[in-house]
C-alpha cells in the first residue's frame, strides 16, 4: 500500500518556485544530482573505515544510463541509500540536508562531502515531469522504498524489492528539456562539471573503430579522473606532471611560464595548481582561466571575489571546501574567509616568483618579456603585491640587459643624477622608432630601459612614487641636453617679436589639427635643425587616458608638441637671416584704450591692434609658404617622428627629387 502525503517545505515556500529559480542555468541538475551520488558513495566509504559497516563495498562508482527514446536519465550510486525514514526526513523535508548531521559524526573518516544544502536533488525538478527514487539503506534489514513525484508538492512513497545497496535516481524529462536526452550532451555537462569527482563516473562504453565505424566495447567508459593532479603532495610530482595537467585542462595552449601548487590546511583548507601563461603585449587575454573546484566538483570559473583582478590573468584550478557558496553553488559571496584566501594566494604567487629571482635568475630574465605585463598589472592594483614585487621585478634596457631596480639605482646614480639630485631612468616605447634619440643618449653615456608594455604609462608614474629620487623621462621627450640637466641653463636670448616671428614662421608649415609650442635653443651646429617632442607629462596622462586611467580630460585634448628650433644649425639660421631679410617688421601697434574709455572705443583699439598683428603673421606666412629649404626641414622632422603622410607625404618626395636635381 502505497503512502502519499505532502512535500514539507522548511525553507519559505520554495518548492513552487524551484523548477524555474532555484539555479541560475538548468545544466546544473546534472552537477547536482551525480554530486549528492558522489556523496552517498563517500559516506560508504567512511563508514567501512569507521567499521560501522562490516559488509564487503564492491567496486564504487557512479553510473549515468540516457535513453533517449523514451527521454529518460537513471543516476546509479551504491552508496549509504536510505531508509523510508529517511526519505521522509531529507527528501520530503526540503533544506533538510543530512551532510552536516553526517560530517560531524564521521569526520575522522572523511574529509569533506559536497553537498550542504540539500536542494540539490530538487534541481531535478527544472528539467523533469516527474522524478523517482529507488533506495535501499546499508542497515542490516531495511527495506528498500520507491518515491515518486510530479513536480507538484504531492508524492507517493511504497514499499519495493530491491536487492543492491545505493539509491536509483531516475529523470522524466519534460518536453522543453529535450535536450538532455542527447547523449552528446550529457557527456558534454559530465566533463565540465564532473570530470575530476573522488568517485568514478560512468557513462556508456568505451569505443573502438571497428569494421568502417566506431561500436562500443564492454568496457566502461569512466569520464572522470579521481584523484586530479591538485590532490597530491609536490613531493610526489615532476616538472612533467604539471605540464601535462595543463596540457589536459587547456590543450590548444602554449606551455605555461611558471606553475604553483598551493597546498594548506589551516587556518582554512584550500588547494589547487595555478599556472602563468604567455601574456605578452594583451591585458584582456584568457581572463577567466581559473576554475574554481568544491570537494573535485566544478562551481565556476568566475574566480574575481576569490583571487585580487590581476591574478585573473592566471589559468589553474583552486579547490576549497571553506569558500562559501550561495545555495546554486553559482556566487561567491563576500566574507572573512574569502579575504584570508585571497591574501594567501597573492602571498603564494608573490614567495614562486621571489623564489624564481634568487634561485633561476637566467629563467626569470628568458620569460620576463611574457611575464612583465602581469607583474605590472599586479603591482598597479595591489598595494602588497607591490610592496614583495619591488624585490624581484626586472626592468630590460634597450640592449636586453636586465636588472633588479637595486642593481639598476647602482649602475645609472652617477651618470644619470640631474641638478637637483635626482636619478633620471631614460626610457622608450618604440626602439625603432626612436632609434635616433637612443643613440643621442648613448653617445652622453646614459642608459636607456625598454618600456614597451601598455600598462607602462601607469606603471612609470607608480614607479616614480615607490623609488626614492627618482623620475623617468621618454627619451624622445626633449633635447638629450635637457633630459638630465646637469646644471642651469642659459635660456636663449630672444626678443618678443623676434619669438613671435619664429613661432609663426613654423606653424605655417606645420600640419594643422594639433598644438605646436615652437621655442627657439642652441642645440649645435651638428645637432639636427629641428626637433620634435611631446611633454613627458602630457603624454603620459593622454596615454593614461586612452588605456581608461581615469583621466579623460588629457585623452579628449588635442595631440600637443614640443618643436624646437636649433637656432646654431646652419640650414635654420640662413633661413631666419632670409626671413629677417625679406619680412618687413611689424608696424607699430596703435595704442590700447585708455582704462575709463568706453567698450566700442576699446573694442575699436583692440581690432585695430590685432589687424596690425594679422597683416604682419600674414608676411610671416607667405615667406615660410615660398621657402622651400624651410618645408624641407620640417618635413624631415616629421617624418623622423612618423607625422609625415598621405599628401604631405608625397609632395615631400617630390620636392627632395627636385632639391636633388638642383
Amino acid at each position: 500500500m502505497a503512502n502519499k502525503g505532502q512535500i514539507g517545505v522548511t525553507t519559505e515556500n520554495i518548492f513552487p518556485v524551484i523548477k524555474q529559480f532555484l539555479y541560475s542555468d538548468h545544466e546544473i541538475f546534472l552537477r547536482e544530482l551525480v554530486a549528492n551520488a558522489v556523496d552517498a558513495t563517500q559516506k560508504m566509504k567512511a563508514l567501512a573505515a569507521s567499521g560501522d559497516c562490516k559488509e564487503e563495498l564492491g567496486d564504487l562508482k557512479v553510473r549515468l544510463e540516457l535513453d533517449e527514446k523514451e527521454k529518460t536519465l537513471r543516476i546509479i550510486d551504491e552508496g549509504i541509500g536510505m531508509t523510508e525514514e529517511e526519505v521522509d526526513r531529507y527528501i520530503n523535508q526540503i533544506a533538510f540536508s543530512s551532510a552536516g548531521e553526517f560530517l560531524e559524526k564521521y569526520k575522522d573518516q572523511i574529509g569533506n562531502i559536497i553537498g550542504h544544502f540539500g536542494l540539490g536533488f530538487y534541481s531535478a525538478f527544472m528539467v523533469s515531469k516527474k522524478v523517482t527514487i529507488e533506495t535501499l539503506s546499508w542497515k542490516e534489514g531495511a527495506q528498500a522504498v520507491k518515491w515518486s513525484c510530479d513536480g507538484s508538492p504531492a508524492y507517493e512513497m511504497e514499499a519495493i524489492d530491491k536487492k543492491e545497496r545505493g539509491t536509483v535516481i531516475t529523470l522524466y524529462l519534460d518536453d522543453d528539456s529535450k535536450e538532455y536526452a542527447e547523449k552528446a550532451r550529457i557527456e558534454g555537462l559530465l566533463q565540465k562539471y564532473c570530470k575530476f569527482m573522488p568517485v568514478p563516473i560512468v557513462f556508456g562504453k568505451e569505443q573502438e573503430w571497428k569494421d568502417g565505424k566506431y561500436a562500443d566495447t564492454d568496457k566502461d567508459k569512466v569520464i572522470n579522473s579521481v584523484e586530479p593532479l591538485w590532490t597530491k603532495a609536490p613531493s610526489e610530482l615532476k616538472e612533467e606532471d604539471y605540464m601535462d595537467f595543463y596540457r589536459t585542462l587547456y590543450p590548444m595552449n602554449e606551455e605555461p611560464l611558471f606553475y604553483i601548487h598551493l597546498n594548506v590546511d589551516y587556518p582554512f583548507n584550500l588547494t589547487g595548481i595555478l599556472y602563468f601563461p604567455k601574456l605578452k603585449d594583451r591585458v584582456a587575454v584568457e581572463r577567466n582561466k581559473i576554475s574554481l573546484y568544491c570537494n573535485q566538483m566544478f562551481v565556476t570559473d568566475h574566480v574575481e571575489n576569490i583571487v585580487p583582478d590581476f591574478m585573473t590573468l592566471l589559468h589553474g584550478v583552486i579547490d576549497s571546501p571553506d569558500i562559501p557558496l550561495n545555495v546554486s553553488r553559482s556566487y561567491l559571496q563576500s566574507d572573512a574567509s574569502v579575504k584570508k584566501i585571497s591574501t594567501y594566494i597573492t602571498k603564494k604567487v608573490a614567495d614562486r616568483l621571489e623564489s624564481i629571482f634568487k634561485d633561476q635568475r637566467e629563467q626569470l630574465e628568458a620569460k620576463w618579456d611574457n611575464l612583465k605585463l602581469f607583474i605590472e598589472y599586479g603591482m598597479l592594483s595591489d598595494e602588497k603585491f607591490c610592496e614583495r614585487a619591488l624585490k624581484f621585478a626586472l626592468l630590460k634596457n634597450t640592449d636586453g640587459k636586465f636588472f633588479s631596480f637595486e642593481e639598476y639605482e647602482k649602475a645609472v646614480a652617477e651618470n644619470q643624477t640631474d641638478k637637483d639630485k635626482k636619478k633620471v631612468y631614460l626610457y622608450a616605447t618604440k626602439p625603432e622608432e626612436q632609434y635616433a634619440y637612443i643613440q643621442a643618449a648613448r653617445d652622453k653615456g646614459y642608459d636607456v630601459l625598454l618600456m614597451d608594455c601598455e600598462l607602462d604609462s601607469h606603471y612609470v608614474n607608480l614607479l616614480e612614487q615607490k623609488l626614492t629620487d627618482t623620475r623617468f623621462a621618454r627619451v624622445d621627450s626633449d633635447a638629450v641636453e635637457n633630459l638630465i640637466p646637469k646644471e642651469e641653463k642659459m635660456k636663449l636670448e630672444m626678443k618678443e617679436d623676434e619669438r613671435y616671428d619664429l613661432e609663426n614662421l613654423f606653424k605655417a608649415v606645420l600640419p594643422s589639427g594639433n598644438d605646436y609650442f615652437v621655442q627657439g635653443d642652441n642645440l649645435g651646429e651638428d645637432a639636427a635643425p629641428i626637433l620634435i617632442t611631446q611633454n613627458e607629462f602630457m603624454r603620459r596622462y593622454r596615454e593614461m587616458s586612452a588605456l581608461g586611467g581615469g583621466m579623460n580630460f588629457y585623452g579628449s585634448m588635442p595631440q600637443s608638441y614640443n618643436i624646437t628650433v636649433n637656432m646654431e644649425n646652419p640650414m635654420v639660421a640662413k633661413i631666419w637671416a632670409d626671413a629677417k631679410a625679406g619680412i618687413a617688421p611689424q608696424a607699430e601697434l596703435p595704442a590700447e584704450a585708455p582704462s575709463d574709455a568706453s567698450e566700442e572705443e576699446k573694442t575699436k583699439a583692440r581690432e585695430a591692434r590685432d589687424a596690425v598683428r594679422k597683416a604682419h603673421r600674414a608676411d610671416v606666412e607667405a615667406f615660410a609658404t615660398g621657402n622651400e629649404i624651410l618645408h624641407q626641414i620640417v618635413d624631415l622632422a616629421l617624418l623622423a617622428n612618423g607625422m609625415l603622410k598621405g599628401k604631405a607625404l608625397s609632395d615631400f618626395i617630390a620636392r627632395s627629387q627636385g632639391l636633388l636635381m638642383q
